[in-house]
């Protein structure tokens, strides 16, 4: 342990309640604030909830690969309650578990398998604009940015078109929760509706989708997934493969309609459209703290030692923006990946074991719908008469519920 190391004082712990409201709709400012007196910092949240959290780019990529932060709460001593509703899965599992179950999913999220699905989501994608474009305004979250990825992830794993609101209310309020039971309470509904799901396509003949592929899957070794754990991976996919989208294709859109010079560059040249996604995903990417982890001994990043036993969250949002990796970091300017590599190592998909295997497929239908939305809505603008956004609470997802628009 480095000599300079010291124990951060508890005293000194940041009050999330103290930002107010301000931290929700525009939390940069709080987050350089935070880098400038350290990479690392003891929060407490308004609920009562105290973590540590990663706020610096280099401190954050070594977080997010270091083999001592842990993703099992057996590391804290106790049972995750959310793994004893779902089952055992990616994101609250060490190797070798973790590296087991990855494995078998993983071969159907390359980027070749994916790259199969554009003509389809392309097709989603003209058919959502052609029930849109009519109208001549509305909420694009509603209209577009919703129903593009819950039908393509809902198409994929085998679920039925009809359940897609109701998916869309347990998802909100996983993801968001608005009461201190609700995440809880969606989950549970959503694991006995996939149990049911997951029964029903073990009982029917083979079908072409995710689902019932993974139930006929198994490995060289002749390992397959348990029921639990195909419920749990569900589950996952389900979450993280639409909501997660969702924000990524409002948020480039408002960030794009935001920064008028970068819209018009794009329009003009639709060959720096990856360079709008990847530069999206680090400006205002659609998650904004990574998913938990727990320090199995004393972890120094910095000049601070986080103690054994103790949560640790990474703030992806302000690693994106810290100017010590990122020149000019608070600009958006589509032009960045170009220069500085692909993605520009941004961490919105996350680093290390854990890294989001859904990111070839987010990526494309972000491509597919921004690049689609901006050739046949050529004057999309902002509706003057909106009222003002209402942001996704907590520090999980970053987005707005809607989005109104005119073209």
């Amino acid at each position: 342990m480095p000599a300079a190391a010291t124990y951060a004082d508890p005293m000194a712990a940041i009050e999330l309640a103290d930002y107010g409201p301000d931290f929700n709709v525009d939390p940069y400012p709080y987050y350089e604030k935070m880098r400038e007196s350290g990479p690392v910092h003891e929060i407490r949240t308004p609920d009562g909830n105290r973590f540590w959290l990663v706020v610096g780019y280099e401190e954050g990529r070594l977080a997010l690969a270091d083999p001592r932060l842990s993703k099992s709460l057996d590391t804290m001593g106790y049972e995750s309650a959310d793994e004893a509703i779902m089952g055992p899965h990616v994101l609250t599992l060490d190797p070798p578990d973790h590296t087991r179950l990855r494995k078998l999913v993983a071969p159907e999220f390359t980027p070749r398998r994916v790259e199969k699905l554009r003509p389809r989501v392309q097709q989603i994608t003209d058919d959502l604009l052609d029930a849109m474009i009519p109208a001549g305004q509305g909420d694009l979250v509603d209209a577009f940015a919703f129903p593009l990825p819950i039908t393509v992830i809902s198409e994929l794993l085998g679920v039925p078109h009809a359940d897609r609101d109701t998916f869309r209310a347990w998802t909100n309020e996983i993801v968001a929760p608005t009461t201190p039971t609700g995440a809880r309470d969606k989950t549970i509904e959503l694991c006995a509706y996939l149990d049911a799901l997951i029964e029903d396509k073990r009982a029917s003949a083979p079908r072409d989708d995710l689902l019932s592929t993974l139930l006929r899957t198994r490995a060289e070794d002749g390992d397959r997934l348990s029921a639990a754990e195909l419920r749990a991976w569900a589950y996952v996919l389900l979450i993280a493969g639409h909501e997660t989208t969702v924000n990524l294709i409002a948020n480039a859109v408002r960030t794009l309609l935001g920064n008028p010079g970068q819209l018009a560059a794009l329009q003009a040249d639709f060959g720096l459209l990856d360079g709008a996604i990847e530069e999206t995903l680090r400006f205002e990417g659609p998650v904004e703290t990574s998913t938990v982890r727990f320090t199995s001994e004393p972890v120094s990043y910095g000049d601070t030692v986080i103690p054994a036993r103790e949560t640790v969250l990474v703030s992806l949002a302000s690693a994106d923006r810290d100017p010590v990796r990122f020149p000019d970091p608070d600009s958006f300017d589509i032009r960045r990946s170009a220069t500085a590599g692909r993605g520009s190592g941004h961490l919105a998909f996350g680093h290390g074991i854990h890294f989001c295997l859904g990111a070839p497929l987010a990526r494309l239908e972000g491509r597919v719908a921004i690049r689609t939305l901006l050739e046949r809505c050529p004057d999309l603008a902002f509706d003057p008469a909106a009222g003002p956004y209402e942001w996704l609470p907590g520090l999980l997802i970053r987005g707005v519920r809607g989005l109104p628009v005119r073209w």
